[in-house]
């Protein structure tokens, strides 16, 4: 196949290219967002810049002309649309960015695989859609008409604007809504990444509430093999569809919990620095991820303690 991969550079992208790179031709796109370091996107993908089944385009979805040109110079088949603007709460103070460049973005993507007859789009989408979602596990089937933050709702509104392309030009299209995904190449922003390296560093790390907050971790192996799993079973759908996914680890784990797992695995103590619940933050995420599972075989299979001992071998490597 030849896939184009959106946000190639970034965290779950170049996992998910060096993943499929091997049998597959995988055309990416990057805009290298000023959000974190150019220079640890650019290592990410480093590998694969030197790879015969691997082209690259530095470029903004914003500019449709050129996205669709190279949809048809590349003649991509299928598109996994990855980038956006991440963060919960940066979007609260930059409402008009994430919507330009989540929402239009995606539109873009849309409209540019129907112009080139890109039948195959699978949307990443996420656990913030759920909001302070009261019923637990969190299915496919809850409303997600209440978000909390601007993210999510530019989250939810890429979902319903992937469905209505679905609907009126036969397109098949699967959302995954990714839960707290963390592990080797994880932006450095993120709570795992961030408290593993200021523990290490002896350096106080934020602490939101009272340690009660519960967070479904996802491995980032966990989530490319689903994404590839969900990619083989749409493929080989007939007609026109569109459904949306759950990936996660179906497993809860408190912060009071991970900071521990960190503590016992880096062998060294935390210094909190307690701070209020933010705005926008929900208390808890879970996943009913009975569905991925029935439909493709999304199957899950990194504890939390495995994966943080994993990735504080990573972040010891590098």
């Amino acid at each position: 196949m030849k896939i184009l991969i959106t946000g190639v550079a970034g965290f779950i992208g170049s996992n998910l290219a060096d993943l499929l790179v091997d049998s597959n031709y995988i055309t990416g796109i990057d805009n290298f967002d000023s959000f974190y370091s150019r220079e640890i996107k650019e290592d990410n993908i480093k590998n694969l810049i030197n790879n015969s089944n691997f082209s690259f385009y530095e470029m903004d979805l914003l500019d449709l002309g050129e996205l669709d040109e190279i949809c048809r110079i590349e003649k991509i088949d299928t598109i996994i649309h990855l980038a956006a603007k991440a963060g919960v709460r940066p979007s609260i103070v930059d409402p008009v960015g994430y919507t330009r460049h989540n929402i239009e973005a995606t539109v873009n993507i849309l409209e540019a695989a129907r112009k080139n007859g890109i039948k195959n789009i699978i949307l990443a989408s996420s656990s913030s859609v759920y909001g302070n979602n009261v019923k637990i596990p969190f299915s496919e089937e809850d409303n997600v008409d209440f978000p909390i933050s601007p993210y999510a709702a530019s989250k939810k509104a890429c979902e319903l604007m992937s469905h209505s392309f679905a609907k009126l030009h036969n397109q098949k299209i699967a959302v995954l809504r990714f839960f707290t995904v963390y592990g080797r190449r994880q932006r450095p922003d993120l709570a795992i990444a961030k408290f593993t390296r200021m523990i290490d560093h002896g350096e106080p790390i934020p602490f939101y509430g009272d340690g009660t907050t519960e967070r479904d971790y996802t491995y980032i192996d966990d989530i490319t093999e689903g994404i590839k799993k969900c990619m083989d079973w749409l493929v080989n759908q007939d007609e026109g569809c569109w459904d949306v996914f759950n990936l996660g680890e179906n497993q809860t784990t408190t912060l009071s919990s991970l900071v521990k797992t960190i503590e016992g695995v880096l062998g060294k103590k935390a210094v909190l620095d307690k701070q209020p619940m933010q705005p926008g933050d929900v208390k808890r995420t879970f996943a009913d991820i009975g569905k991925a599972k029935r439909i493709f075989g999304y199957s899950p299979k990194t504890q939390i303690k495995e994966g943080i001992s994993e990735y504080v071998g990573y972040y010891r490597s590098v």
